[in-house]
């Protein structure tokens, strides 16, 4: 948003309007200014080229459009994004619906990409990941990602009706979140900081170094037993062709066998 001039009222009652000029952006920039839900799915949609329809889907099945949802698997925000998937995307508030909403419609315009444009490939993703999609070769075969799939789709084919709620959004930001707040990111960074992510929560440092020992162990004994079976097999070898040669010289056996050995 920018200002292109100053309305006031001089002494007689006429309203004159001054200009703003000067390098850089309008002084509005760095004001705050307020925008509806519907504004800002509108921007969204936009700025990234998905339909608005799908991402108000994604944001009415993920959170019924509450900027302060929070999932028991720590997803964040309208979109549900997860810590580590909001900071690979720029999303330094998941909870400031501006940022959340931009933040979850470049993840789900970097799914279609990645899925040349197949809309149920890309909600699974973003349900479950794209790692899985991938390992089935399709929407995987969880009950919740499949039924996901079809709510979302369902939301979007019928429409969805967005709460009458404004919500404050930072004049710098506003307009300009591709260059802004939400920095680029691929998929895969963010994939591979959203399961780091998982793993830090599941495991320890202390539980990681005990795995790296444990699986130092493991490798070591497999391959001291595939040496050692490399070994006895050698050995049965040597033995063979020892008792080979030694029935081929054996006078009893060259009797025996009519000296064709």
């Amino acid at each position: 948003m920018r200002v292109n001039g100053i309305q006031s009222t001089d002494a007689t009652g006429t309203q004159n309007v001054t200009s703003v000029s000067g390098q850089g952006e309008g002084f509005s920039s760095y004001l705050q200014t307020t925008a509806s839900l519907e504004q800002i799915f509108e921007e969204a949609a936009k700025t990234y080229n998905v339909p608005k329809n799908l991402i108000k889907a994604i944001a009415k099945a993920e959170s019924d459009f509450r900027p302060d949802a929070t999932s028991k698997a720590g997803a964040q925000g309208i979109m549900q994004l997860m810590p580590a998937t909001a900071k690979e995307l720029g999303v330094s508030d998941s909870y400031d619906p501006y940022q959340n909403i931009m933040g979850g419609t470049k993840y789900i315009s970097q799914m279609l990409q990645k899925y040349d444009g197949d809309i149920s490939l890309a909600l699974a993703a973003y349900n479950a990941g794209s790692n899985n999609v991938a390992k089935y070769g399709g929407i995987p075969p969880f009950k919740e990602t499949q039924n996901y799939v079809v709510k979302v789709t369902q939301y979007m084919n019928d429409g969805v009706a967005v709460p009458n709620a404004s919500y404050t959004v930072n004049g710098s930001n506003q307009n300009g979140s591709a260059k802004g707040n939400i920095q680029a990111a691929t998929v895969e960074e963010a994939e591979e900081s959203y399961y780091q992510s998982i793993l830090e929560q599941l495991f320890s440092y202390e539980d990681y170094l005990k795995f790296i020992e444990l699986y130092t162990k493991i490798q070591e004994a497999q391959q001291e037993k595939e040496q050692e079976e490399a070994r006895k097999q050698q050995e049965e070898q040597s033995d063979s062709y020892r008792a080979y040669q030694d029935l081929k010289y054996s006078p009893v056996a060259m009797n025996l066998l009519g000296g064709g050995i």
